[in-house]
This record gives structure tokens, sequence and C-alpha cells, in this order.
């Protein structure tokens, strides 16, 4: 069959997405919503070929298992008709496993490419769906902008999918990414942290409760173009997802000296009449949500902080595309 290439951007969930109400299907335990971040992309090439013995995986220029994706391609399968073993050659233009959402990017690349090469057109709600089942933010980076995660009720997920938002106020956004360490791979990854912090964090419950309210203060802020309100909402939004991972038994501690620096330089920031909210995902990393007047002052200050390797600024991307 034909190669079929497709890009995807990573998001930043600006209402955290941590915890699942099913692994199995991947089902989140709440709602969640997102800015989808054009910086952050992954494109992935899927060909299915039945002279193939089994699938093979190529990520970032090197052989890759290729059990990590199967059986998201057997979904794939199963939905066409077919039995063909795959091809898959992706690579992420940013740190892979470090933070930044590559799982997003790099599972809504591969529905979308695996799903045409393998002859099938899903609708985009469809496709949210499936992508969900390889990674829960995956089903936020097949649409772009601000993008609300509906956590369903049913029992078999068919309710829990993205919708994008629409506002013009993605235009008026940046997102400034500072990398701390050199985006180097995490030590814990996003499923078994969230699996603990459910089991053993005191915190959970409470870090629960809180989100939908907060999903209705996001929305809210989003709909009247409010910028610091739906910073001020993100920034207590991560610093409550972490605080319930902190408070795990034994703690998840995913912050470097660098993030508490780059957290206080954000404050400072604030203080002198920048606008500048950090947030943060199961990684060292800081971004900032911020202004397109302001980007520059921000990235400009973060960069000079200890332990920050890079950064970089990010308008709004867009849907999960075919390129190829």
């Amino acid at each position: 069959m034909t190669a079929v290439t497709a890009r995807a951007c990573a998001n930043i969930a600006l209402v955290k997405y941590w915890g699942k109400r099913d692994a199995a299907l991947n089902l989140p335990a709440a709602g969640s919503l997102s800015l989808t971040l054009a910086a952050l992309v992954t494109e992935t090439t899927v060909s299915f070929d039945a002279a193939l013995a089994q699938d093979s995986l190529e990520l970032d220029g090197g052989a890759a298992d290729a059990s990590r994706v199967a059986p998201f391609l057997d979904l794939v399968r199963a939905a066409a008709g077919i039995s063909a073993h795959a091809r898959v050659i992706s690579a992420n233009h940013f740190p892979t496993a470090s933070g930044l959402a590559s799982s997003a990017s790099g599972y809504a690349a591969l529905a979308l490419a695996a799903t045409r090469a393998a002859g099938l057109q899903l609708e985009p709600r469809e496709l949210s769906i499936l992508a969900r089942r390889g990674s829960g933010s995956a089903a936020r980076s097949i649409f772009g902008g601000f993008v609300r995660m509906h956590a369903g009720t049913r029992a078999d997920g068919s309710d829990a999918f993205a919708t994008p938002i629409e506002t013009s106020m993605h235009e008026r956004v940046r997102m400034v990414i500072a990398i701390v360490g050199g985006g180097v791979p995490k030590t814990h990854g996003s499923r078994d942290a969230m699996e603990h912090c459910a089991a053993t964090s005191p915190l959970y419950a409470a870090w629960l409760a809180c989100v939908p309210g907060d999903l209705e203060t996001a929305e809210a802020a989003i709909a009247r173009g409010d910028v610091q309100a739906l910073g001020e909402l993100a920034e207590a939004n991560a610093l409550a997802m972490h605080a319930s991972a902190i408070a795990a038994r034994p703690a998840i501690i995913y912050w470097q000296p660098a993030t508490l620096a780059l957290l206080a330089a954000v404050r400072d920031l604030r203080a002198r009449g920048v606008a500048a909210w950090a947030t943060m995902d199961a990684g060292p990393h800081v971004k900032v949500l911020t202004t397109a007047a302001d980007a520059d002052a921000v990235s400009t200050s973060l960069r000079a902080v200890s332990g920050v390797t890079s950064t970089m600024i990010s308008t709004a991307g867009g849907a999960a595309e075919l390129v190829g």
C-alpha cells in the first residue's frame, strides 16, 4: 500500500490531564483544555506491506521498539479489515520523552497517517478517539488552537474525545518554552506517574475535584479574550497537578533547580508588568503563556536563567494534516 506522511503539533494543557478512569481504553479521569503549539512538530510516515514479517519503527533516525506502536496499529488494522504489518518512520522536531508532549503529537500524526495508509478516512471526532487510545493528550493534538478534551462517561469511551474551541484569541497569545538541561529524557514516564499518583497521593482526590471549576473558568476567559485570567488559571492548575505528584508516596518530583528559578523569573516579570504565566507538564521544562507583544521580553529573561539551555517562542499550531 501507499506510504502516507502526516504531521501534528504537540499541545500544552492549560487545564491538565493527569489520571485515568480506565487504563485499558486510556480514558481520562477528568476533562482538560490545551493550546496546540506550532513549534513542537512530529512527522510520521506509515506504509502497510504484506511482505513485512512484523511491524517496524524508526524514531528520530534510529531503530526503536515497534511493540510501542503495534497495539495501536492493531486498532487500525481491525478497523480497516487488513492484516499487513506496517513500517513506521517518525521524527520529533523537538526533544523526545522529556516533558514536551511528544506522545501527543506522535500519536496524533500516527493516527492520521496510519488510517489513511490503511484506506480509512475518519472524521475528526473518530480520529480524536483513536489517537486517545495511543496517548490521552494526542486526542487534543488532532485539532489546532485551543482545544477542550471531554472525559466522557460511557464505558466504551465513545464520548471521550476532543473538540476545538472557536475563538480568535489564539492569534494573540504566544507560548515561550524554556528547555531545562538540554531536554534529556525524564526519569518518570507520564503514564506510570499518573497511576502511582492516583494510587498513593493524598492530594489526588482534591486535584480531581478542582478540574471542573478550572475548565469552566478557562473556557469563560477564552470566550471573553482575557489572557490574564486564562494565564492565572493555567498557572494555578499546573501547580495543583504537581502538588498532587509531589505528595505521592514516594514522591514524583519533575522539577530541577532551574525549574524553580524559572518560576521565580516569571513572577518577577509579572511584577514588572509583563504578561507571563507559567505552566508545566510532567517534566522540568517551563512553558509561559504570554502575548505577542511580550513574547520576546519573556524569552530573553528566561534564557538568562542558569540551567536553561534554550528557549523558543511558539504561536498556536494548526490541526493534524497530511503532508505526503
